[in-house]
């Protein structure tokens, strides 16, 4: 297995930022920064607080680009899908699906449900971390013979 684009600095900078913005957002908006549910409350208002939503979410789009802009982003204008277009739709609707049968994504319950020690947030991730790993080994060893 060859590592690429190993980068322990920035991979601990931006780690810290997101611990930082999910108890800043917990503190502020007594908020937890799960970004299906963040992005849900925009799709499907219901209490009237959409603006923050919208902020968040534009943030995370923006501090993207703003990374690669400043040129910070080594390697991320070699990402490409390696599949078509209607994969990737179903994979997102999946992923939909998956957040709300398991009532939030992997930021909610792996950043933030495990920072507040709940057992539900630990079973999830759990569950999301096995799943990634027998997709990777399925796709990389049976399907794909790599």
């Amino acid at each position: 297995m060859e590592i690429i684009n190993f980068t322990p600095l920035s991979a601990t900078l931006g780690g810290a930022l997101i611990g930082l913005s999910a108890a800043f957002l917990l503190l502020v908006k007594g908020r937890v920064a799960g970004i299906s549910g963040i992005f849900g409350g925009i799709v499907y208002p219901e209490k009237g607080d959409v603006s923050w939503r919208v902020v968040f979410i534009a943030g995370l789009i923006i501090g993207g680009f703003l990374y690669q802009w400043l040129g910070t982003g080594v390697g991320v204008d070699h990402i490409e899908a390696v599949t078509g277009t209607p994969w990737l739709i179903a994979a997102g609707l999946l992923v939909g699906v998956g957040t709300t049968i398991g009532t939030g994504c992997t930021s909610g319950h792996g950043i933030c449900g495990l920072a507040r020690r709940s057992p539900r947030s630990l079973v999830a991730t759990i569950t999301f971390m096995a799943t990634a790993f027998v997709t990777v080994y399925i796709v990389r060893h049976l399907v794909t013979g790599a």
